[in-house]
């Protein structure tokens, strides 16, 4: 249950987070599914204690910490993001591709960082704070 408790936490800082005006790009939102999905497994164990639950919870928390992991590289500038996500090159468009780059740009760029804490963005907590939980759903395997 602290591992569901803990998905429920991030998903509500997320909303917190974009309610105080902080958007949420692409990739944050694909961050957001793995911890539904998290939360839903820990549901449907306390309905009916069946051990793929508990794997399937494993799971997704290891999924959203690495598409945390996936978007600090790409905020990073270790490696690039999908092209609708970020600015991309520019070099050799003609006017007309410039402008519907322009205007097809989404409004949350996924390789600007908006918000950070001791230094670590919000994609940079996820990662680590979702693989924390994914430990908790290892330990409770290793219980059952």
């Amino acid at each position: 249950m602290l591992a569901v408790i803990g998905s429920c936490a991030m998903l509500i800082s997320a909303f917190v987070f974009q309610i105080l005006g902080y958007p949420p790009c692409k990739i944050c939102i694909w961050q957001r599914w793995p911890h539904a999905l998290a939360i839903l497994a820990g549901v449907l164990w306390l309905i009916k204690p069946d051990f793929r639950f508990i794997i399937l919870g494993a799971f997704s928390t290891f999924l959203t910490s690495g598409l945390g992991l996936y978007h600090s590289g790409i905020e990073q500038k270790w490696w690039s993001g999908p092209s609708t996500c970020s600015s991309g090159k520019i070099d050799g468009l003609s006017v007309d591709e410039l402008f519907e780059k322009i205007m097809n740009a989404p409004l949350t760029r996924c390789d600007e960082i908006v918000w950070t804490f001791a230094n670590l963005s919000m994609a940079s907590w996820n990662a680590i704070l979702s693989l924390l939980l994914a430990i908790v759903w290892i330990k409770a395997i290793k219980n059952k």
